[in-house]
């Protein structure tokens, strides 16, 4: 299977660029229908891609990575995503883990687990749906933190944390019990007290190896810690965090014209009376990609992690990219006809794909409250 992407991965060395897209095309394209309809996790991939350097993208050399830039490790949730969004998805898990740990003062998680983790060694999770939520006054903390000589004791129940497994780490964030402080922190199901439940079954993700975490008097050590209280720190990460879910959209977006100028070879004469063409889409797609990978650029050297207006445009970047998504596999379908209405084709699979772009944390109405907040 030939596997393209709309923008080279770029590191000096193009070796790099060739295992991606080989890993993909040989190790991640034939698992794709398993993946979606039975659920297979591809655990043997993202090693791989971990063990190619496609975690480490953004991760200076002092702790396990080659510190190529957020753009970087873009590009590699960009170019997972156009084959299979649900290991696209599983691939922004980790590295959102990996950015998180970087950006942390704590030395032990810098210096002992990073570089297991950017090296795919560890796989890792991200559990901040709840919290992000949360902190937009969408739903209350799932979780909370009692301070403990050592450390602290976690209690709750967090649902929906997706990439885990024996071994997994993962953030949280905590409410400090008698405080309005909240603590963030990194975790593993080998944590005593810490056990994963499998509690649903999704659409286009069933592959992502998502449950729910009970945690029952869970003792999470200092040394554990990414921040305390986290205020201040989540407003570090938040834009990368979001960022990133771009090079999801832009992966299902460029499927789907990929799709559709396969179907003009056959129905072009008759397509272009539709109002969604796919040279308006792939113009659309363009500009979406240079938006963000410049934002990338600059997230690299921001200096004020506040900065509410670089903030915005990561926020309309990640918007742009739920709607592209929706936009191109609607039309991919309408561009098919009856082929692209054939139960497990790869069409039907793209739709589904691109409702999870934008329902996602921060979902679509997430991301418009947001700039709605921002307004005066």
């Amino acid at each position: 299977m030939q596997f393209t992407v709309g923008y080279p991965l770029e590191r000096k060395n193009v070796d790099f660029s060739r295992d991606v897209k080989n890993a993909i095309a040989l190790s991640l394209s034939p698992q794709v229908n398993k993946i979606d309809r039975e659920g297979y996790y591809p655990r043997e991939f993202l090693h791989q891609l971990g063990e190619i350097g496609g975690f480490e993208q953004s991760v200076t050399a002092a702790f396990g990575g080659n510190g190529k830039g957020f753009k970087s490790a873009l590009q590699v949730i960009e170019a997972v995503s156009q084959t299979c969004l649900c290991t696209g998805f599983m691939t922004w898990c980790h590295i959102a883990c990996v950015w998180y740990i970087q950006k942390s003062k704590n030395n032990y998680l810098r210096q002992k687990i990073l570089p297991q983790i950017a090296t795919g060694q560890v796989l890792a999770g991200t559990g901040l749906s709840n919290p992000m939520k949360h902190f937009a006054d969408i739903e209350k903390i799932a979780l909370t933190a009692k301070p403990c000589e050592g450390g602290y004791i976690i209690d709750g129940l967090l649902p929906w944390v997706s990439n885990l497994g024996q071994g997994h780490y993962f953030a949280i964030v905590a409410k400090i019990v008698d405080t309005n402080d909240y603590l963030m922190a990194i975790v593993s199901d080998d944590f005593p007290g810490l056990n994963l439940k499998s509690t649903a079954h999704f659409i286009a993700l069933e592959g992502s190896q998502t449950f729910s975490c009970q945690f029952r008097e869970v003792f999470v050590p200092d040394q554990y810690i990414l921040a305390s209280p986290c205020a201040d720190y989540i407003q570090e990460i938040k834009a990368g965090f979001v960022l990133a879910q771009v090079g999801m959209g832009l992966g299902v977006t460029q499927a789907s014209v990929n799709a559709m100028k396969k179907s003009n070879v056959r129905y072009g004469h008759v397509n272009g009376f539709l109002d969604d063409t796919v040279e308006f889409i792939e113009e659309d797609l363009e500009l979406l990609r240079l938006k963000s990978y410049a934002l990338a650029n600059k997230l690299n050297y921001q200096k004020t992690p506040d900065d509410i207006d670089f903030f915005k445009k990561v926020v309309k970047c990640r918007i742009q990219a739920s709607e592209l998504a929706l936009r191109s596999s609607q039309s991919a379908i309408l561009y098919a006809g009856a082929r692209g209405y054939l139960q497990g084709s790869d069409l039907d699979r793209r739709l589904r794909e691109s409702y999870f772009v934008a329902i996602v944390t921060p979902a679509l109405k997430h991301l418009k409250k947001i700039l709605h907040d921002f307004t005066p």
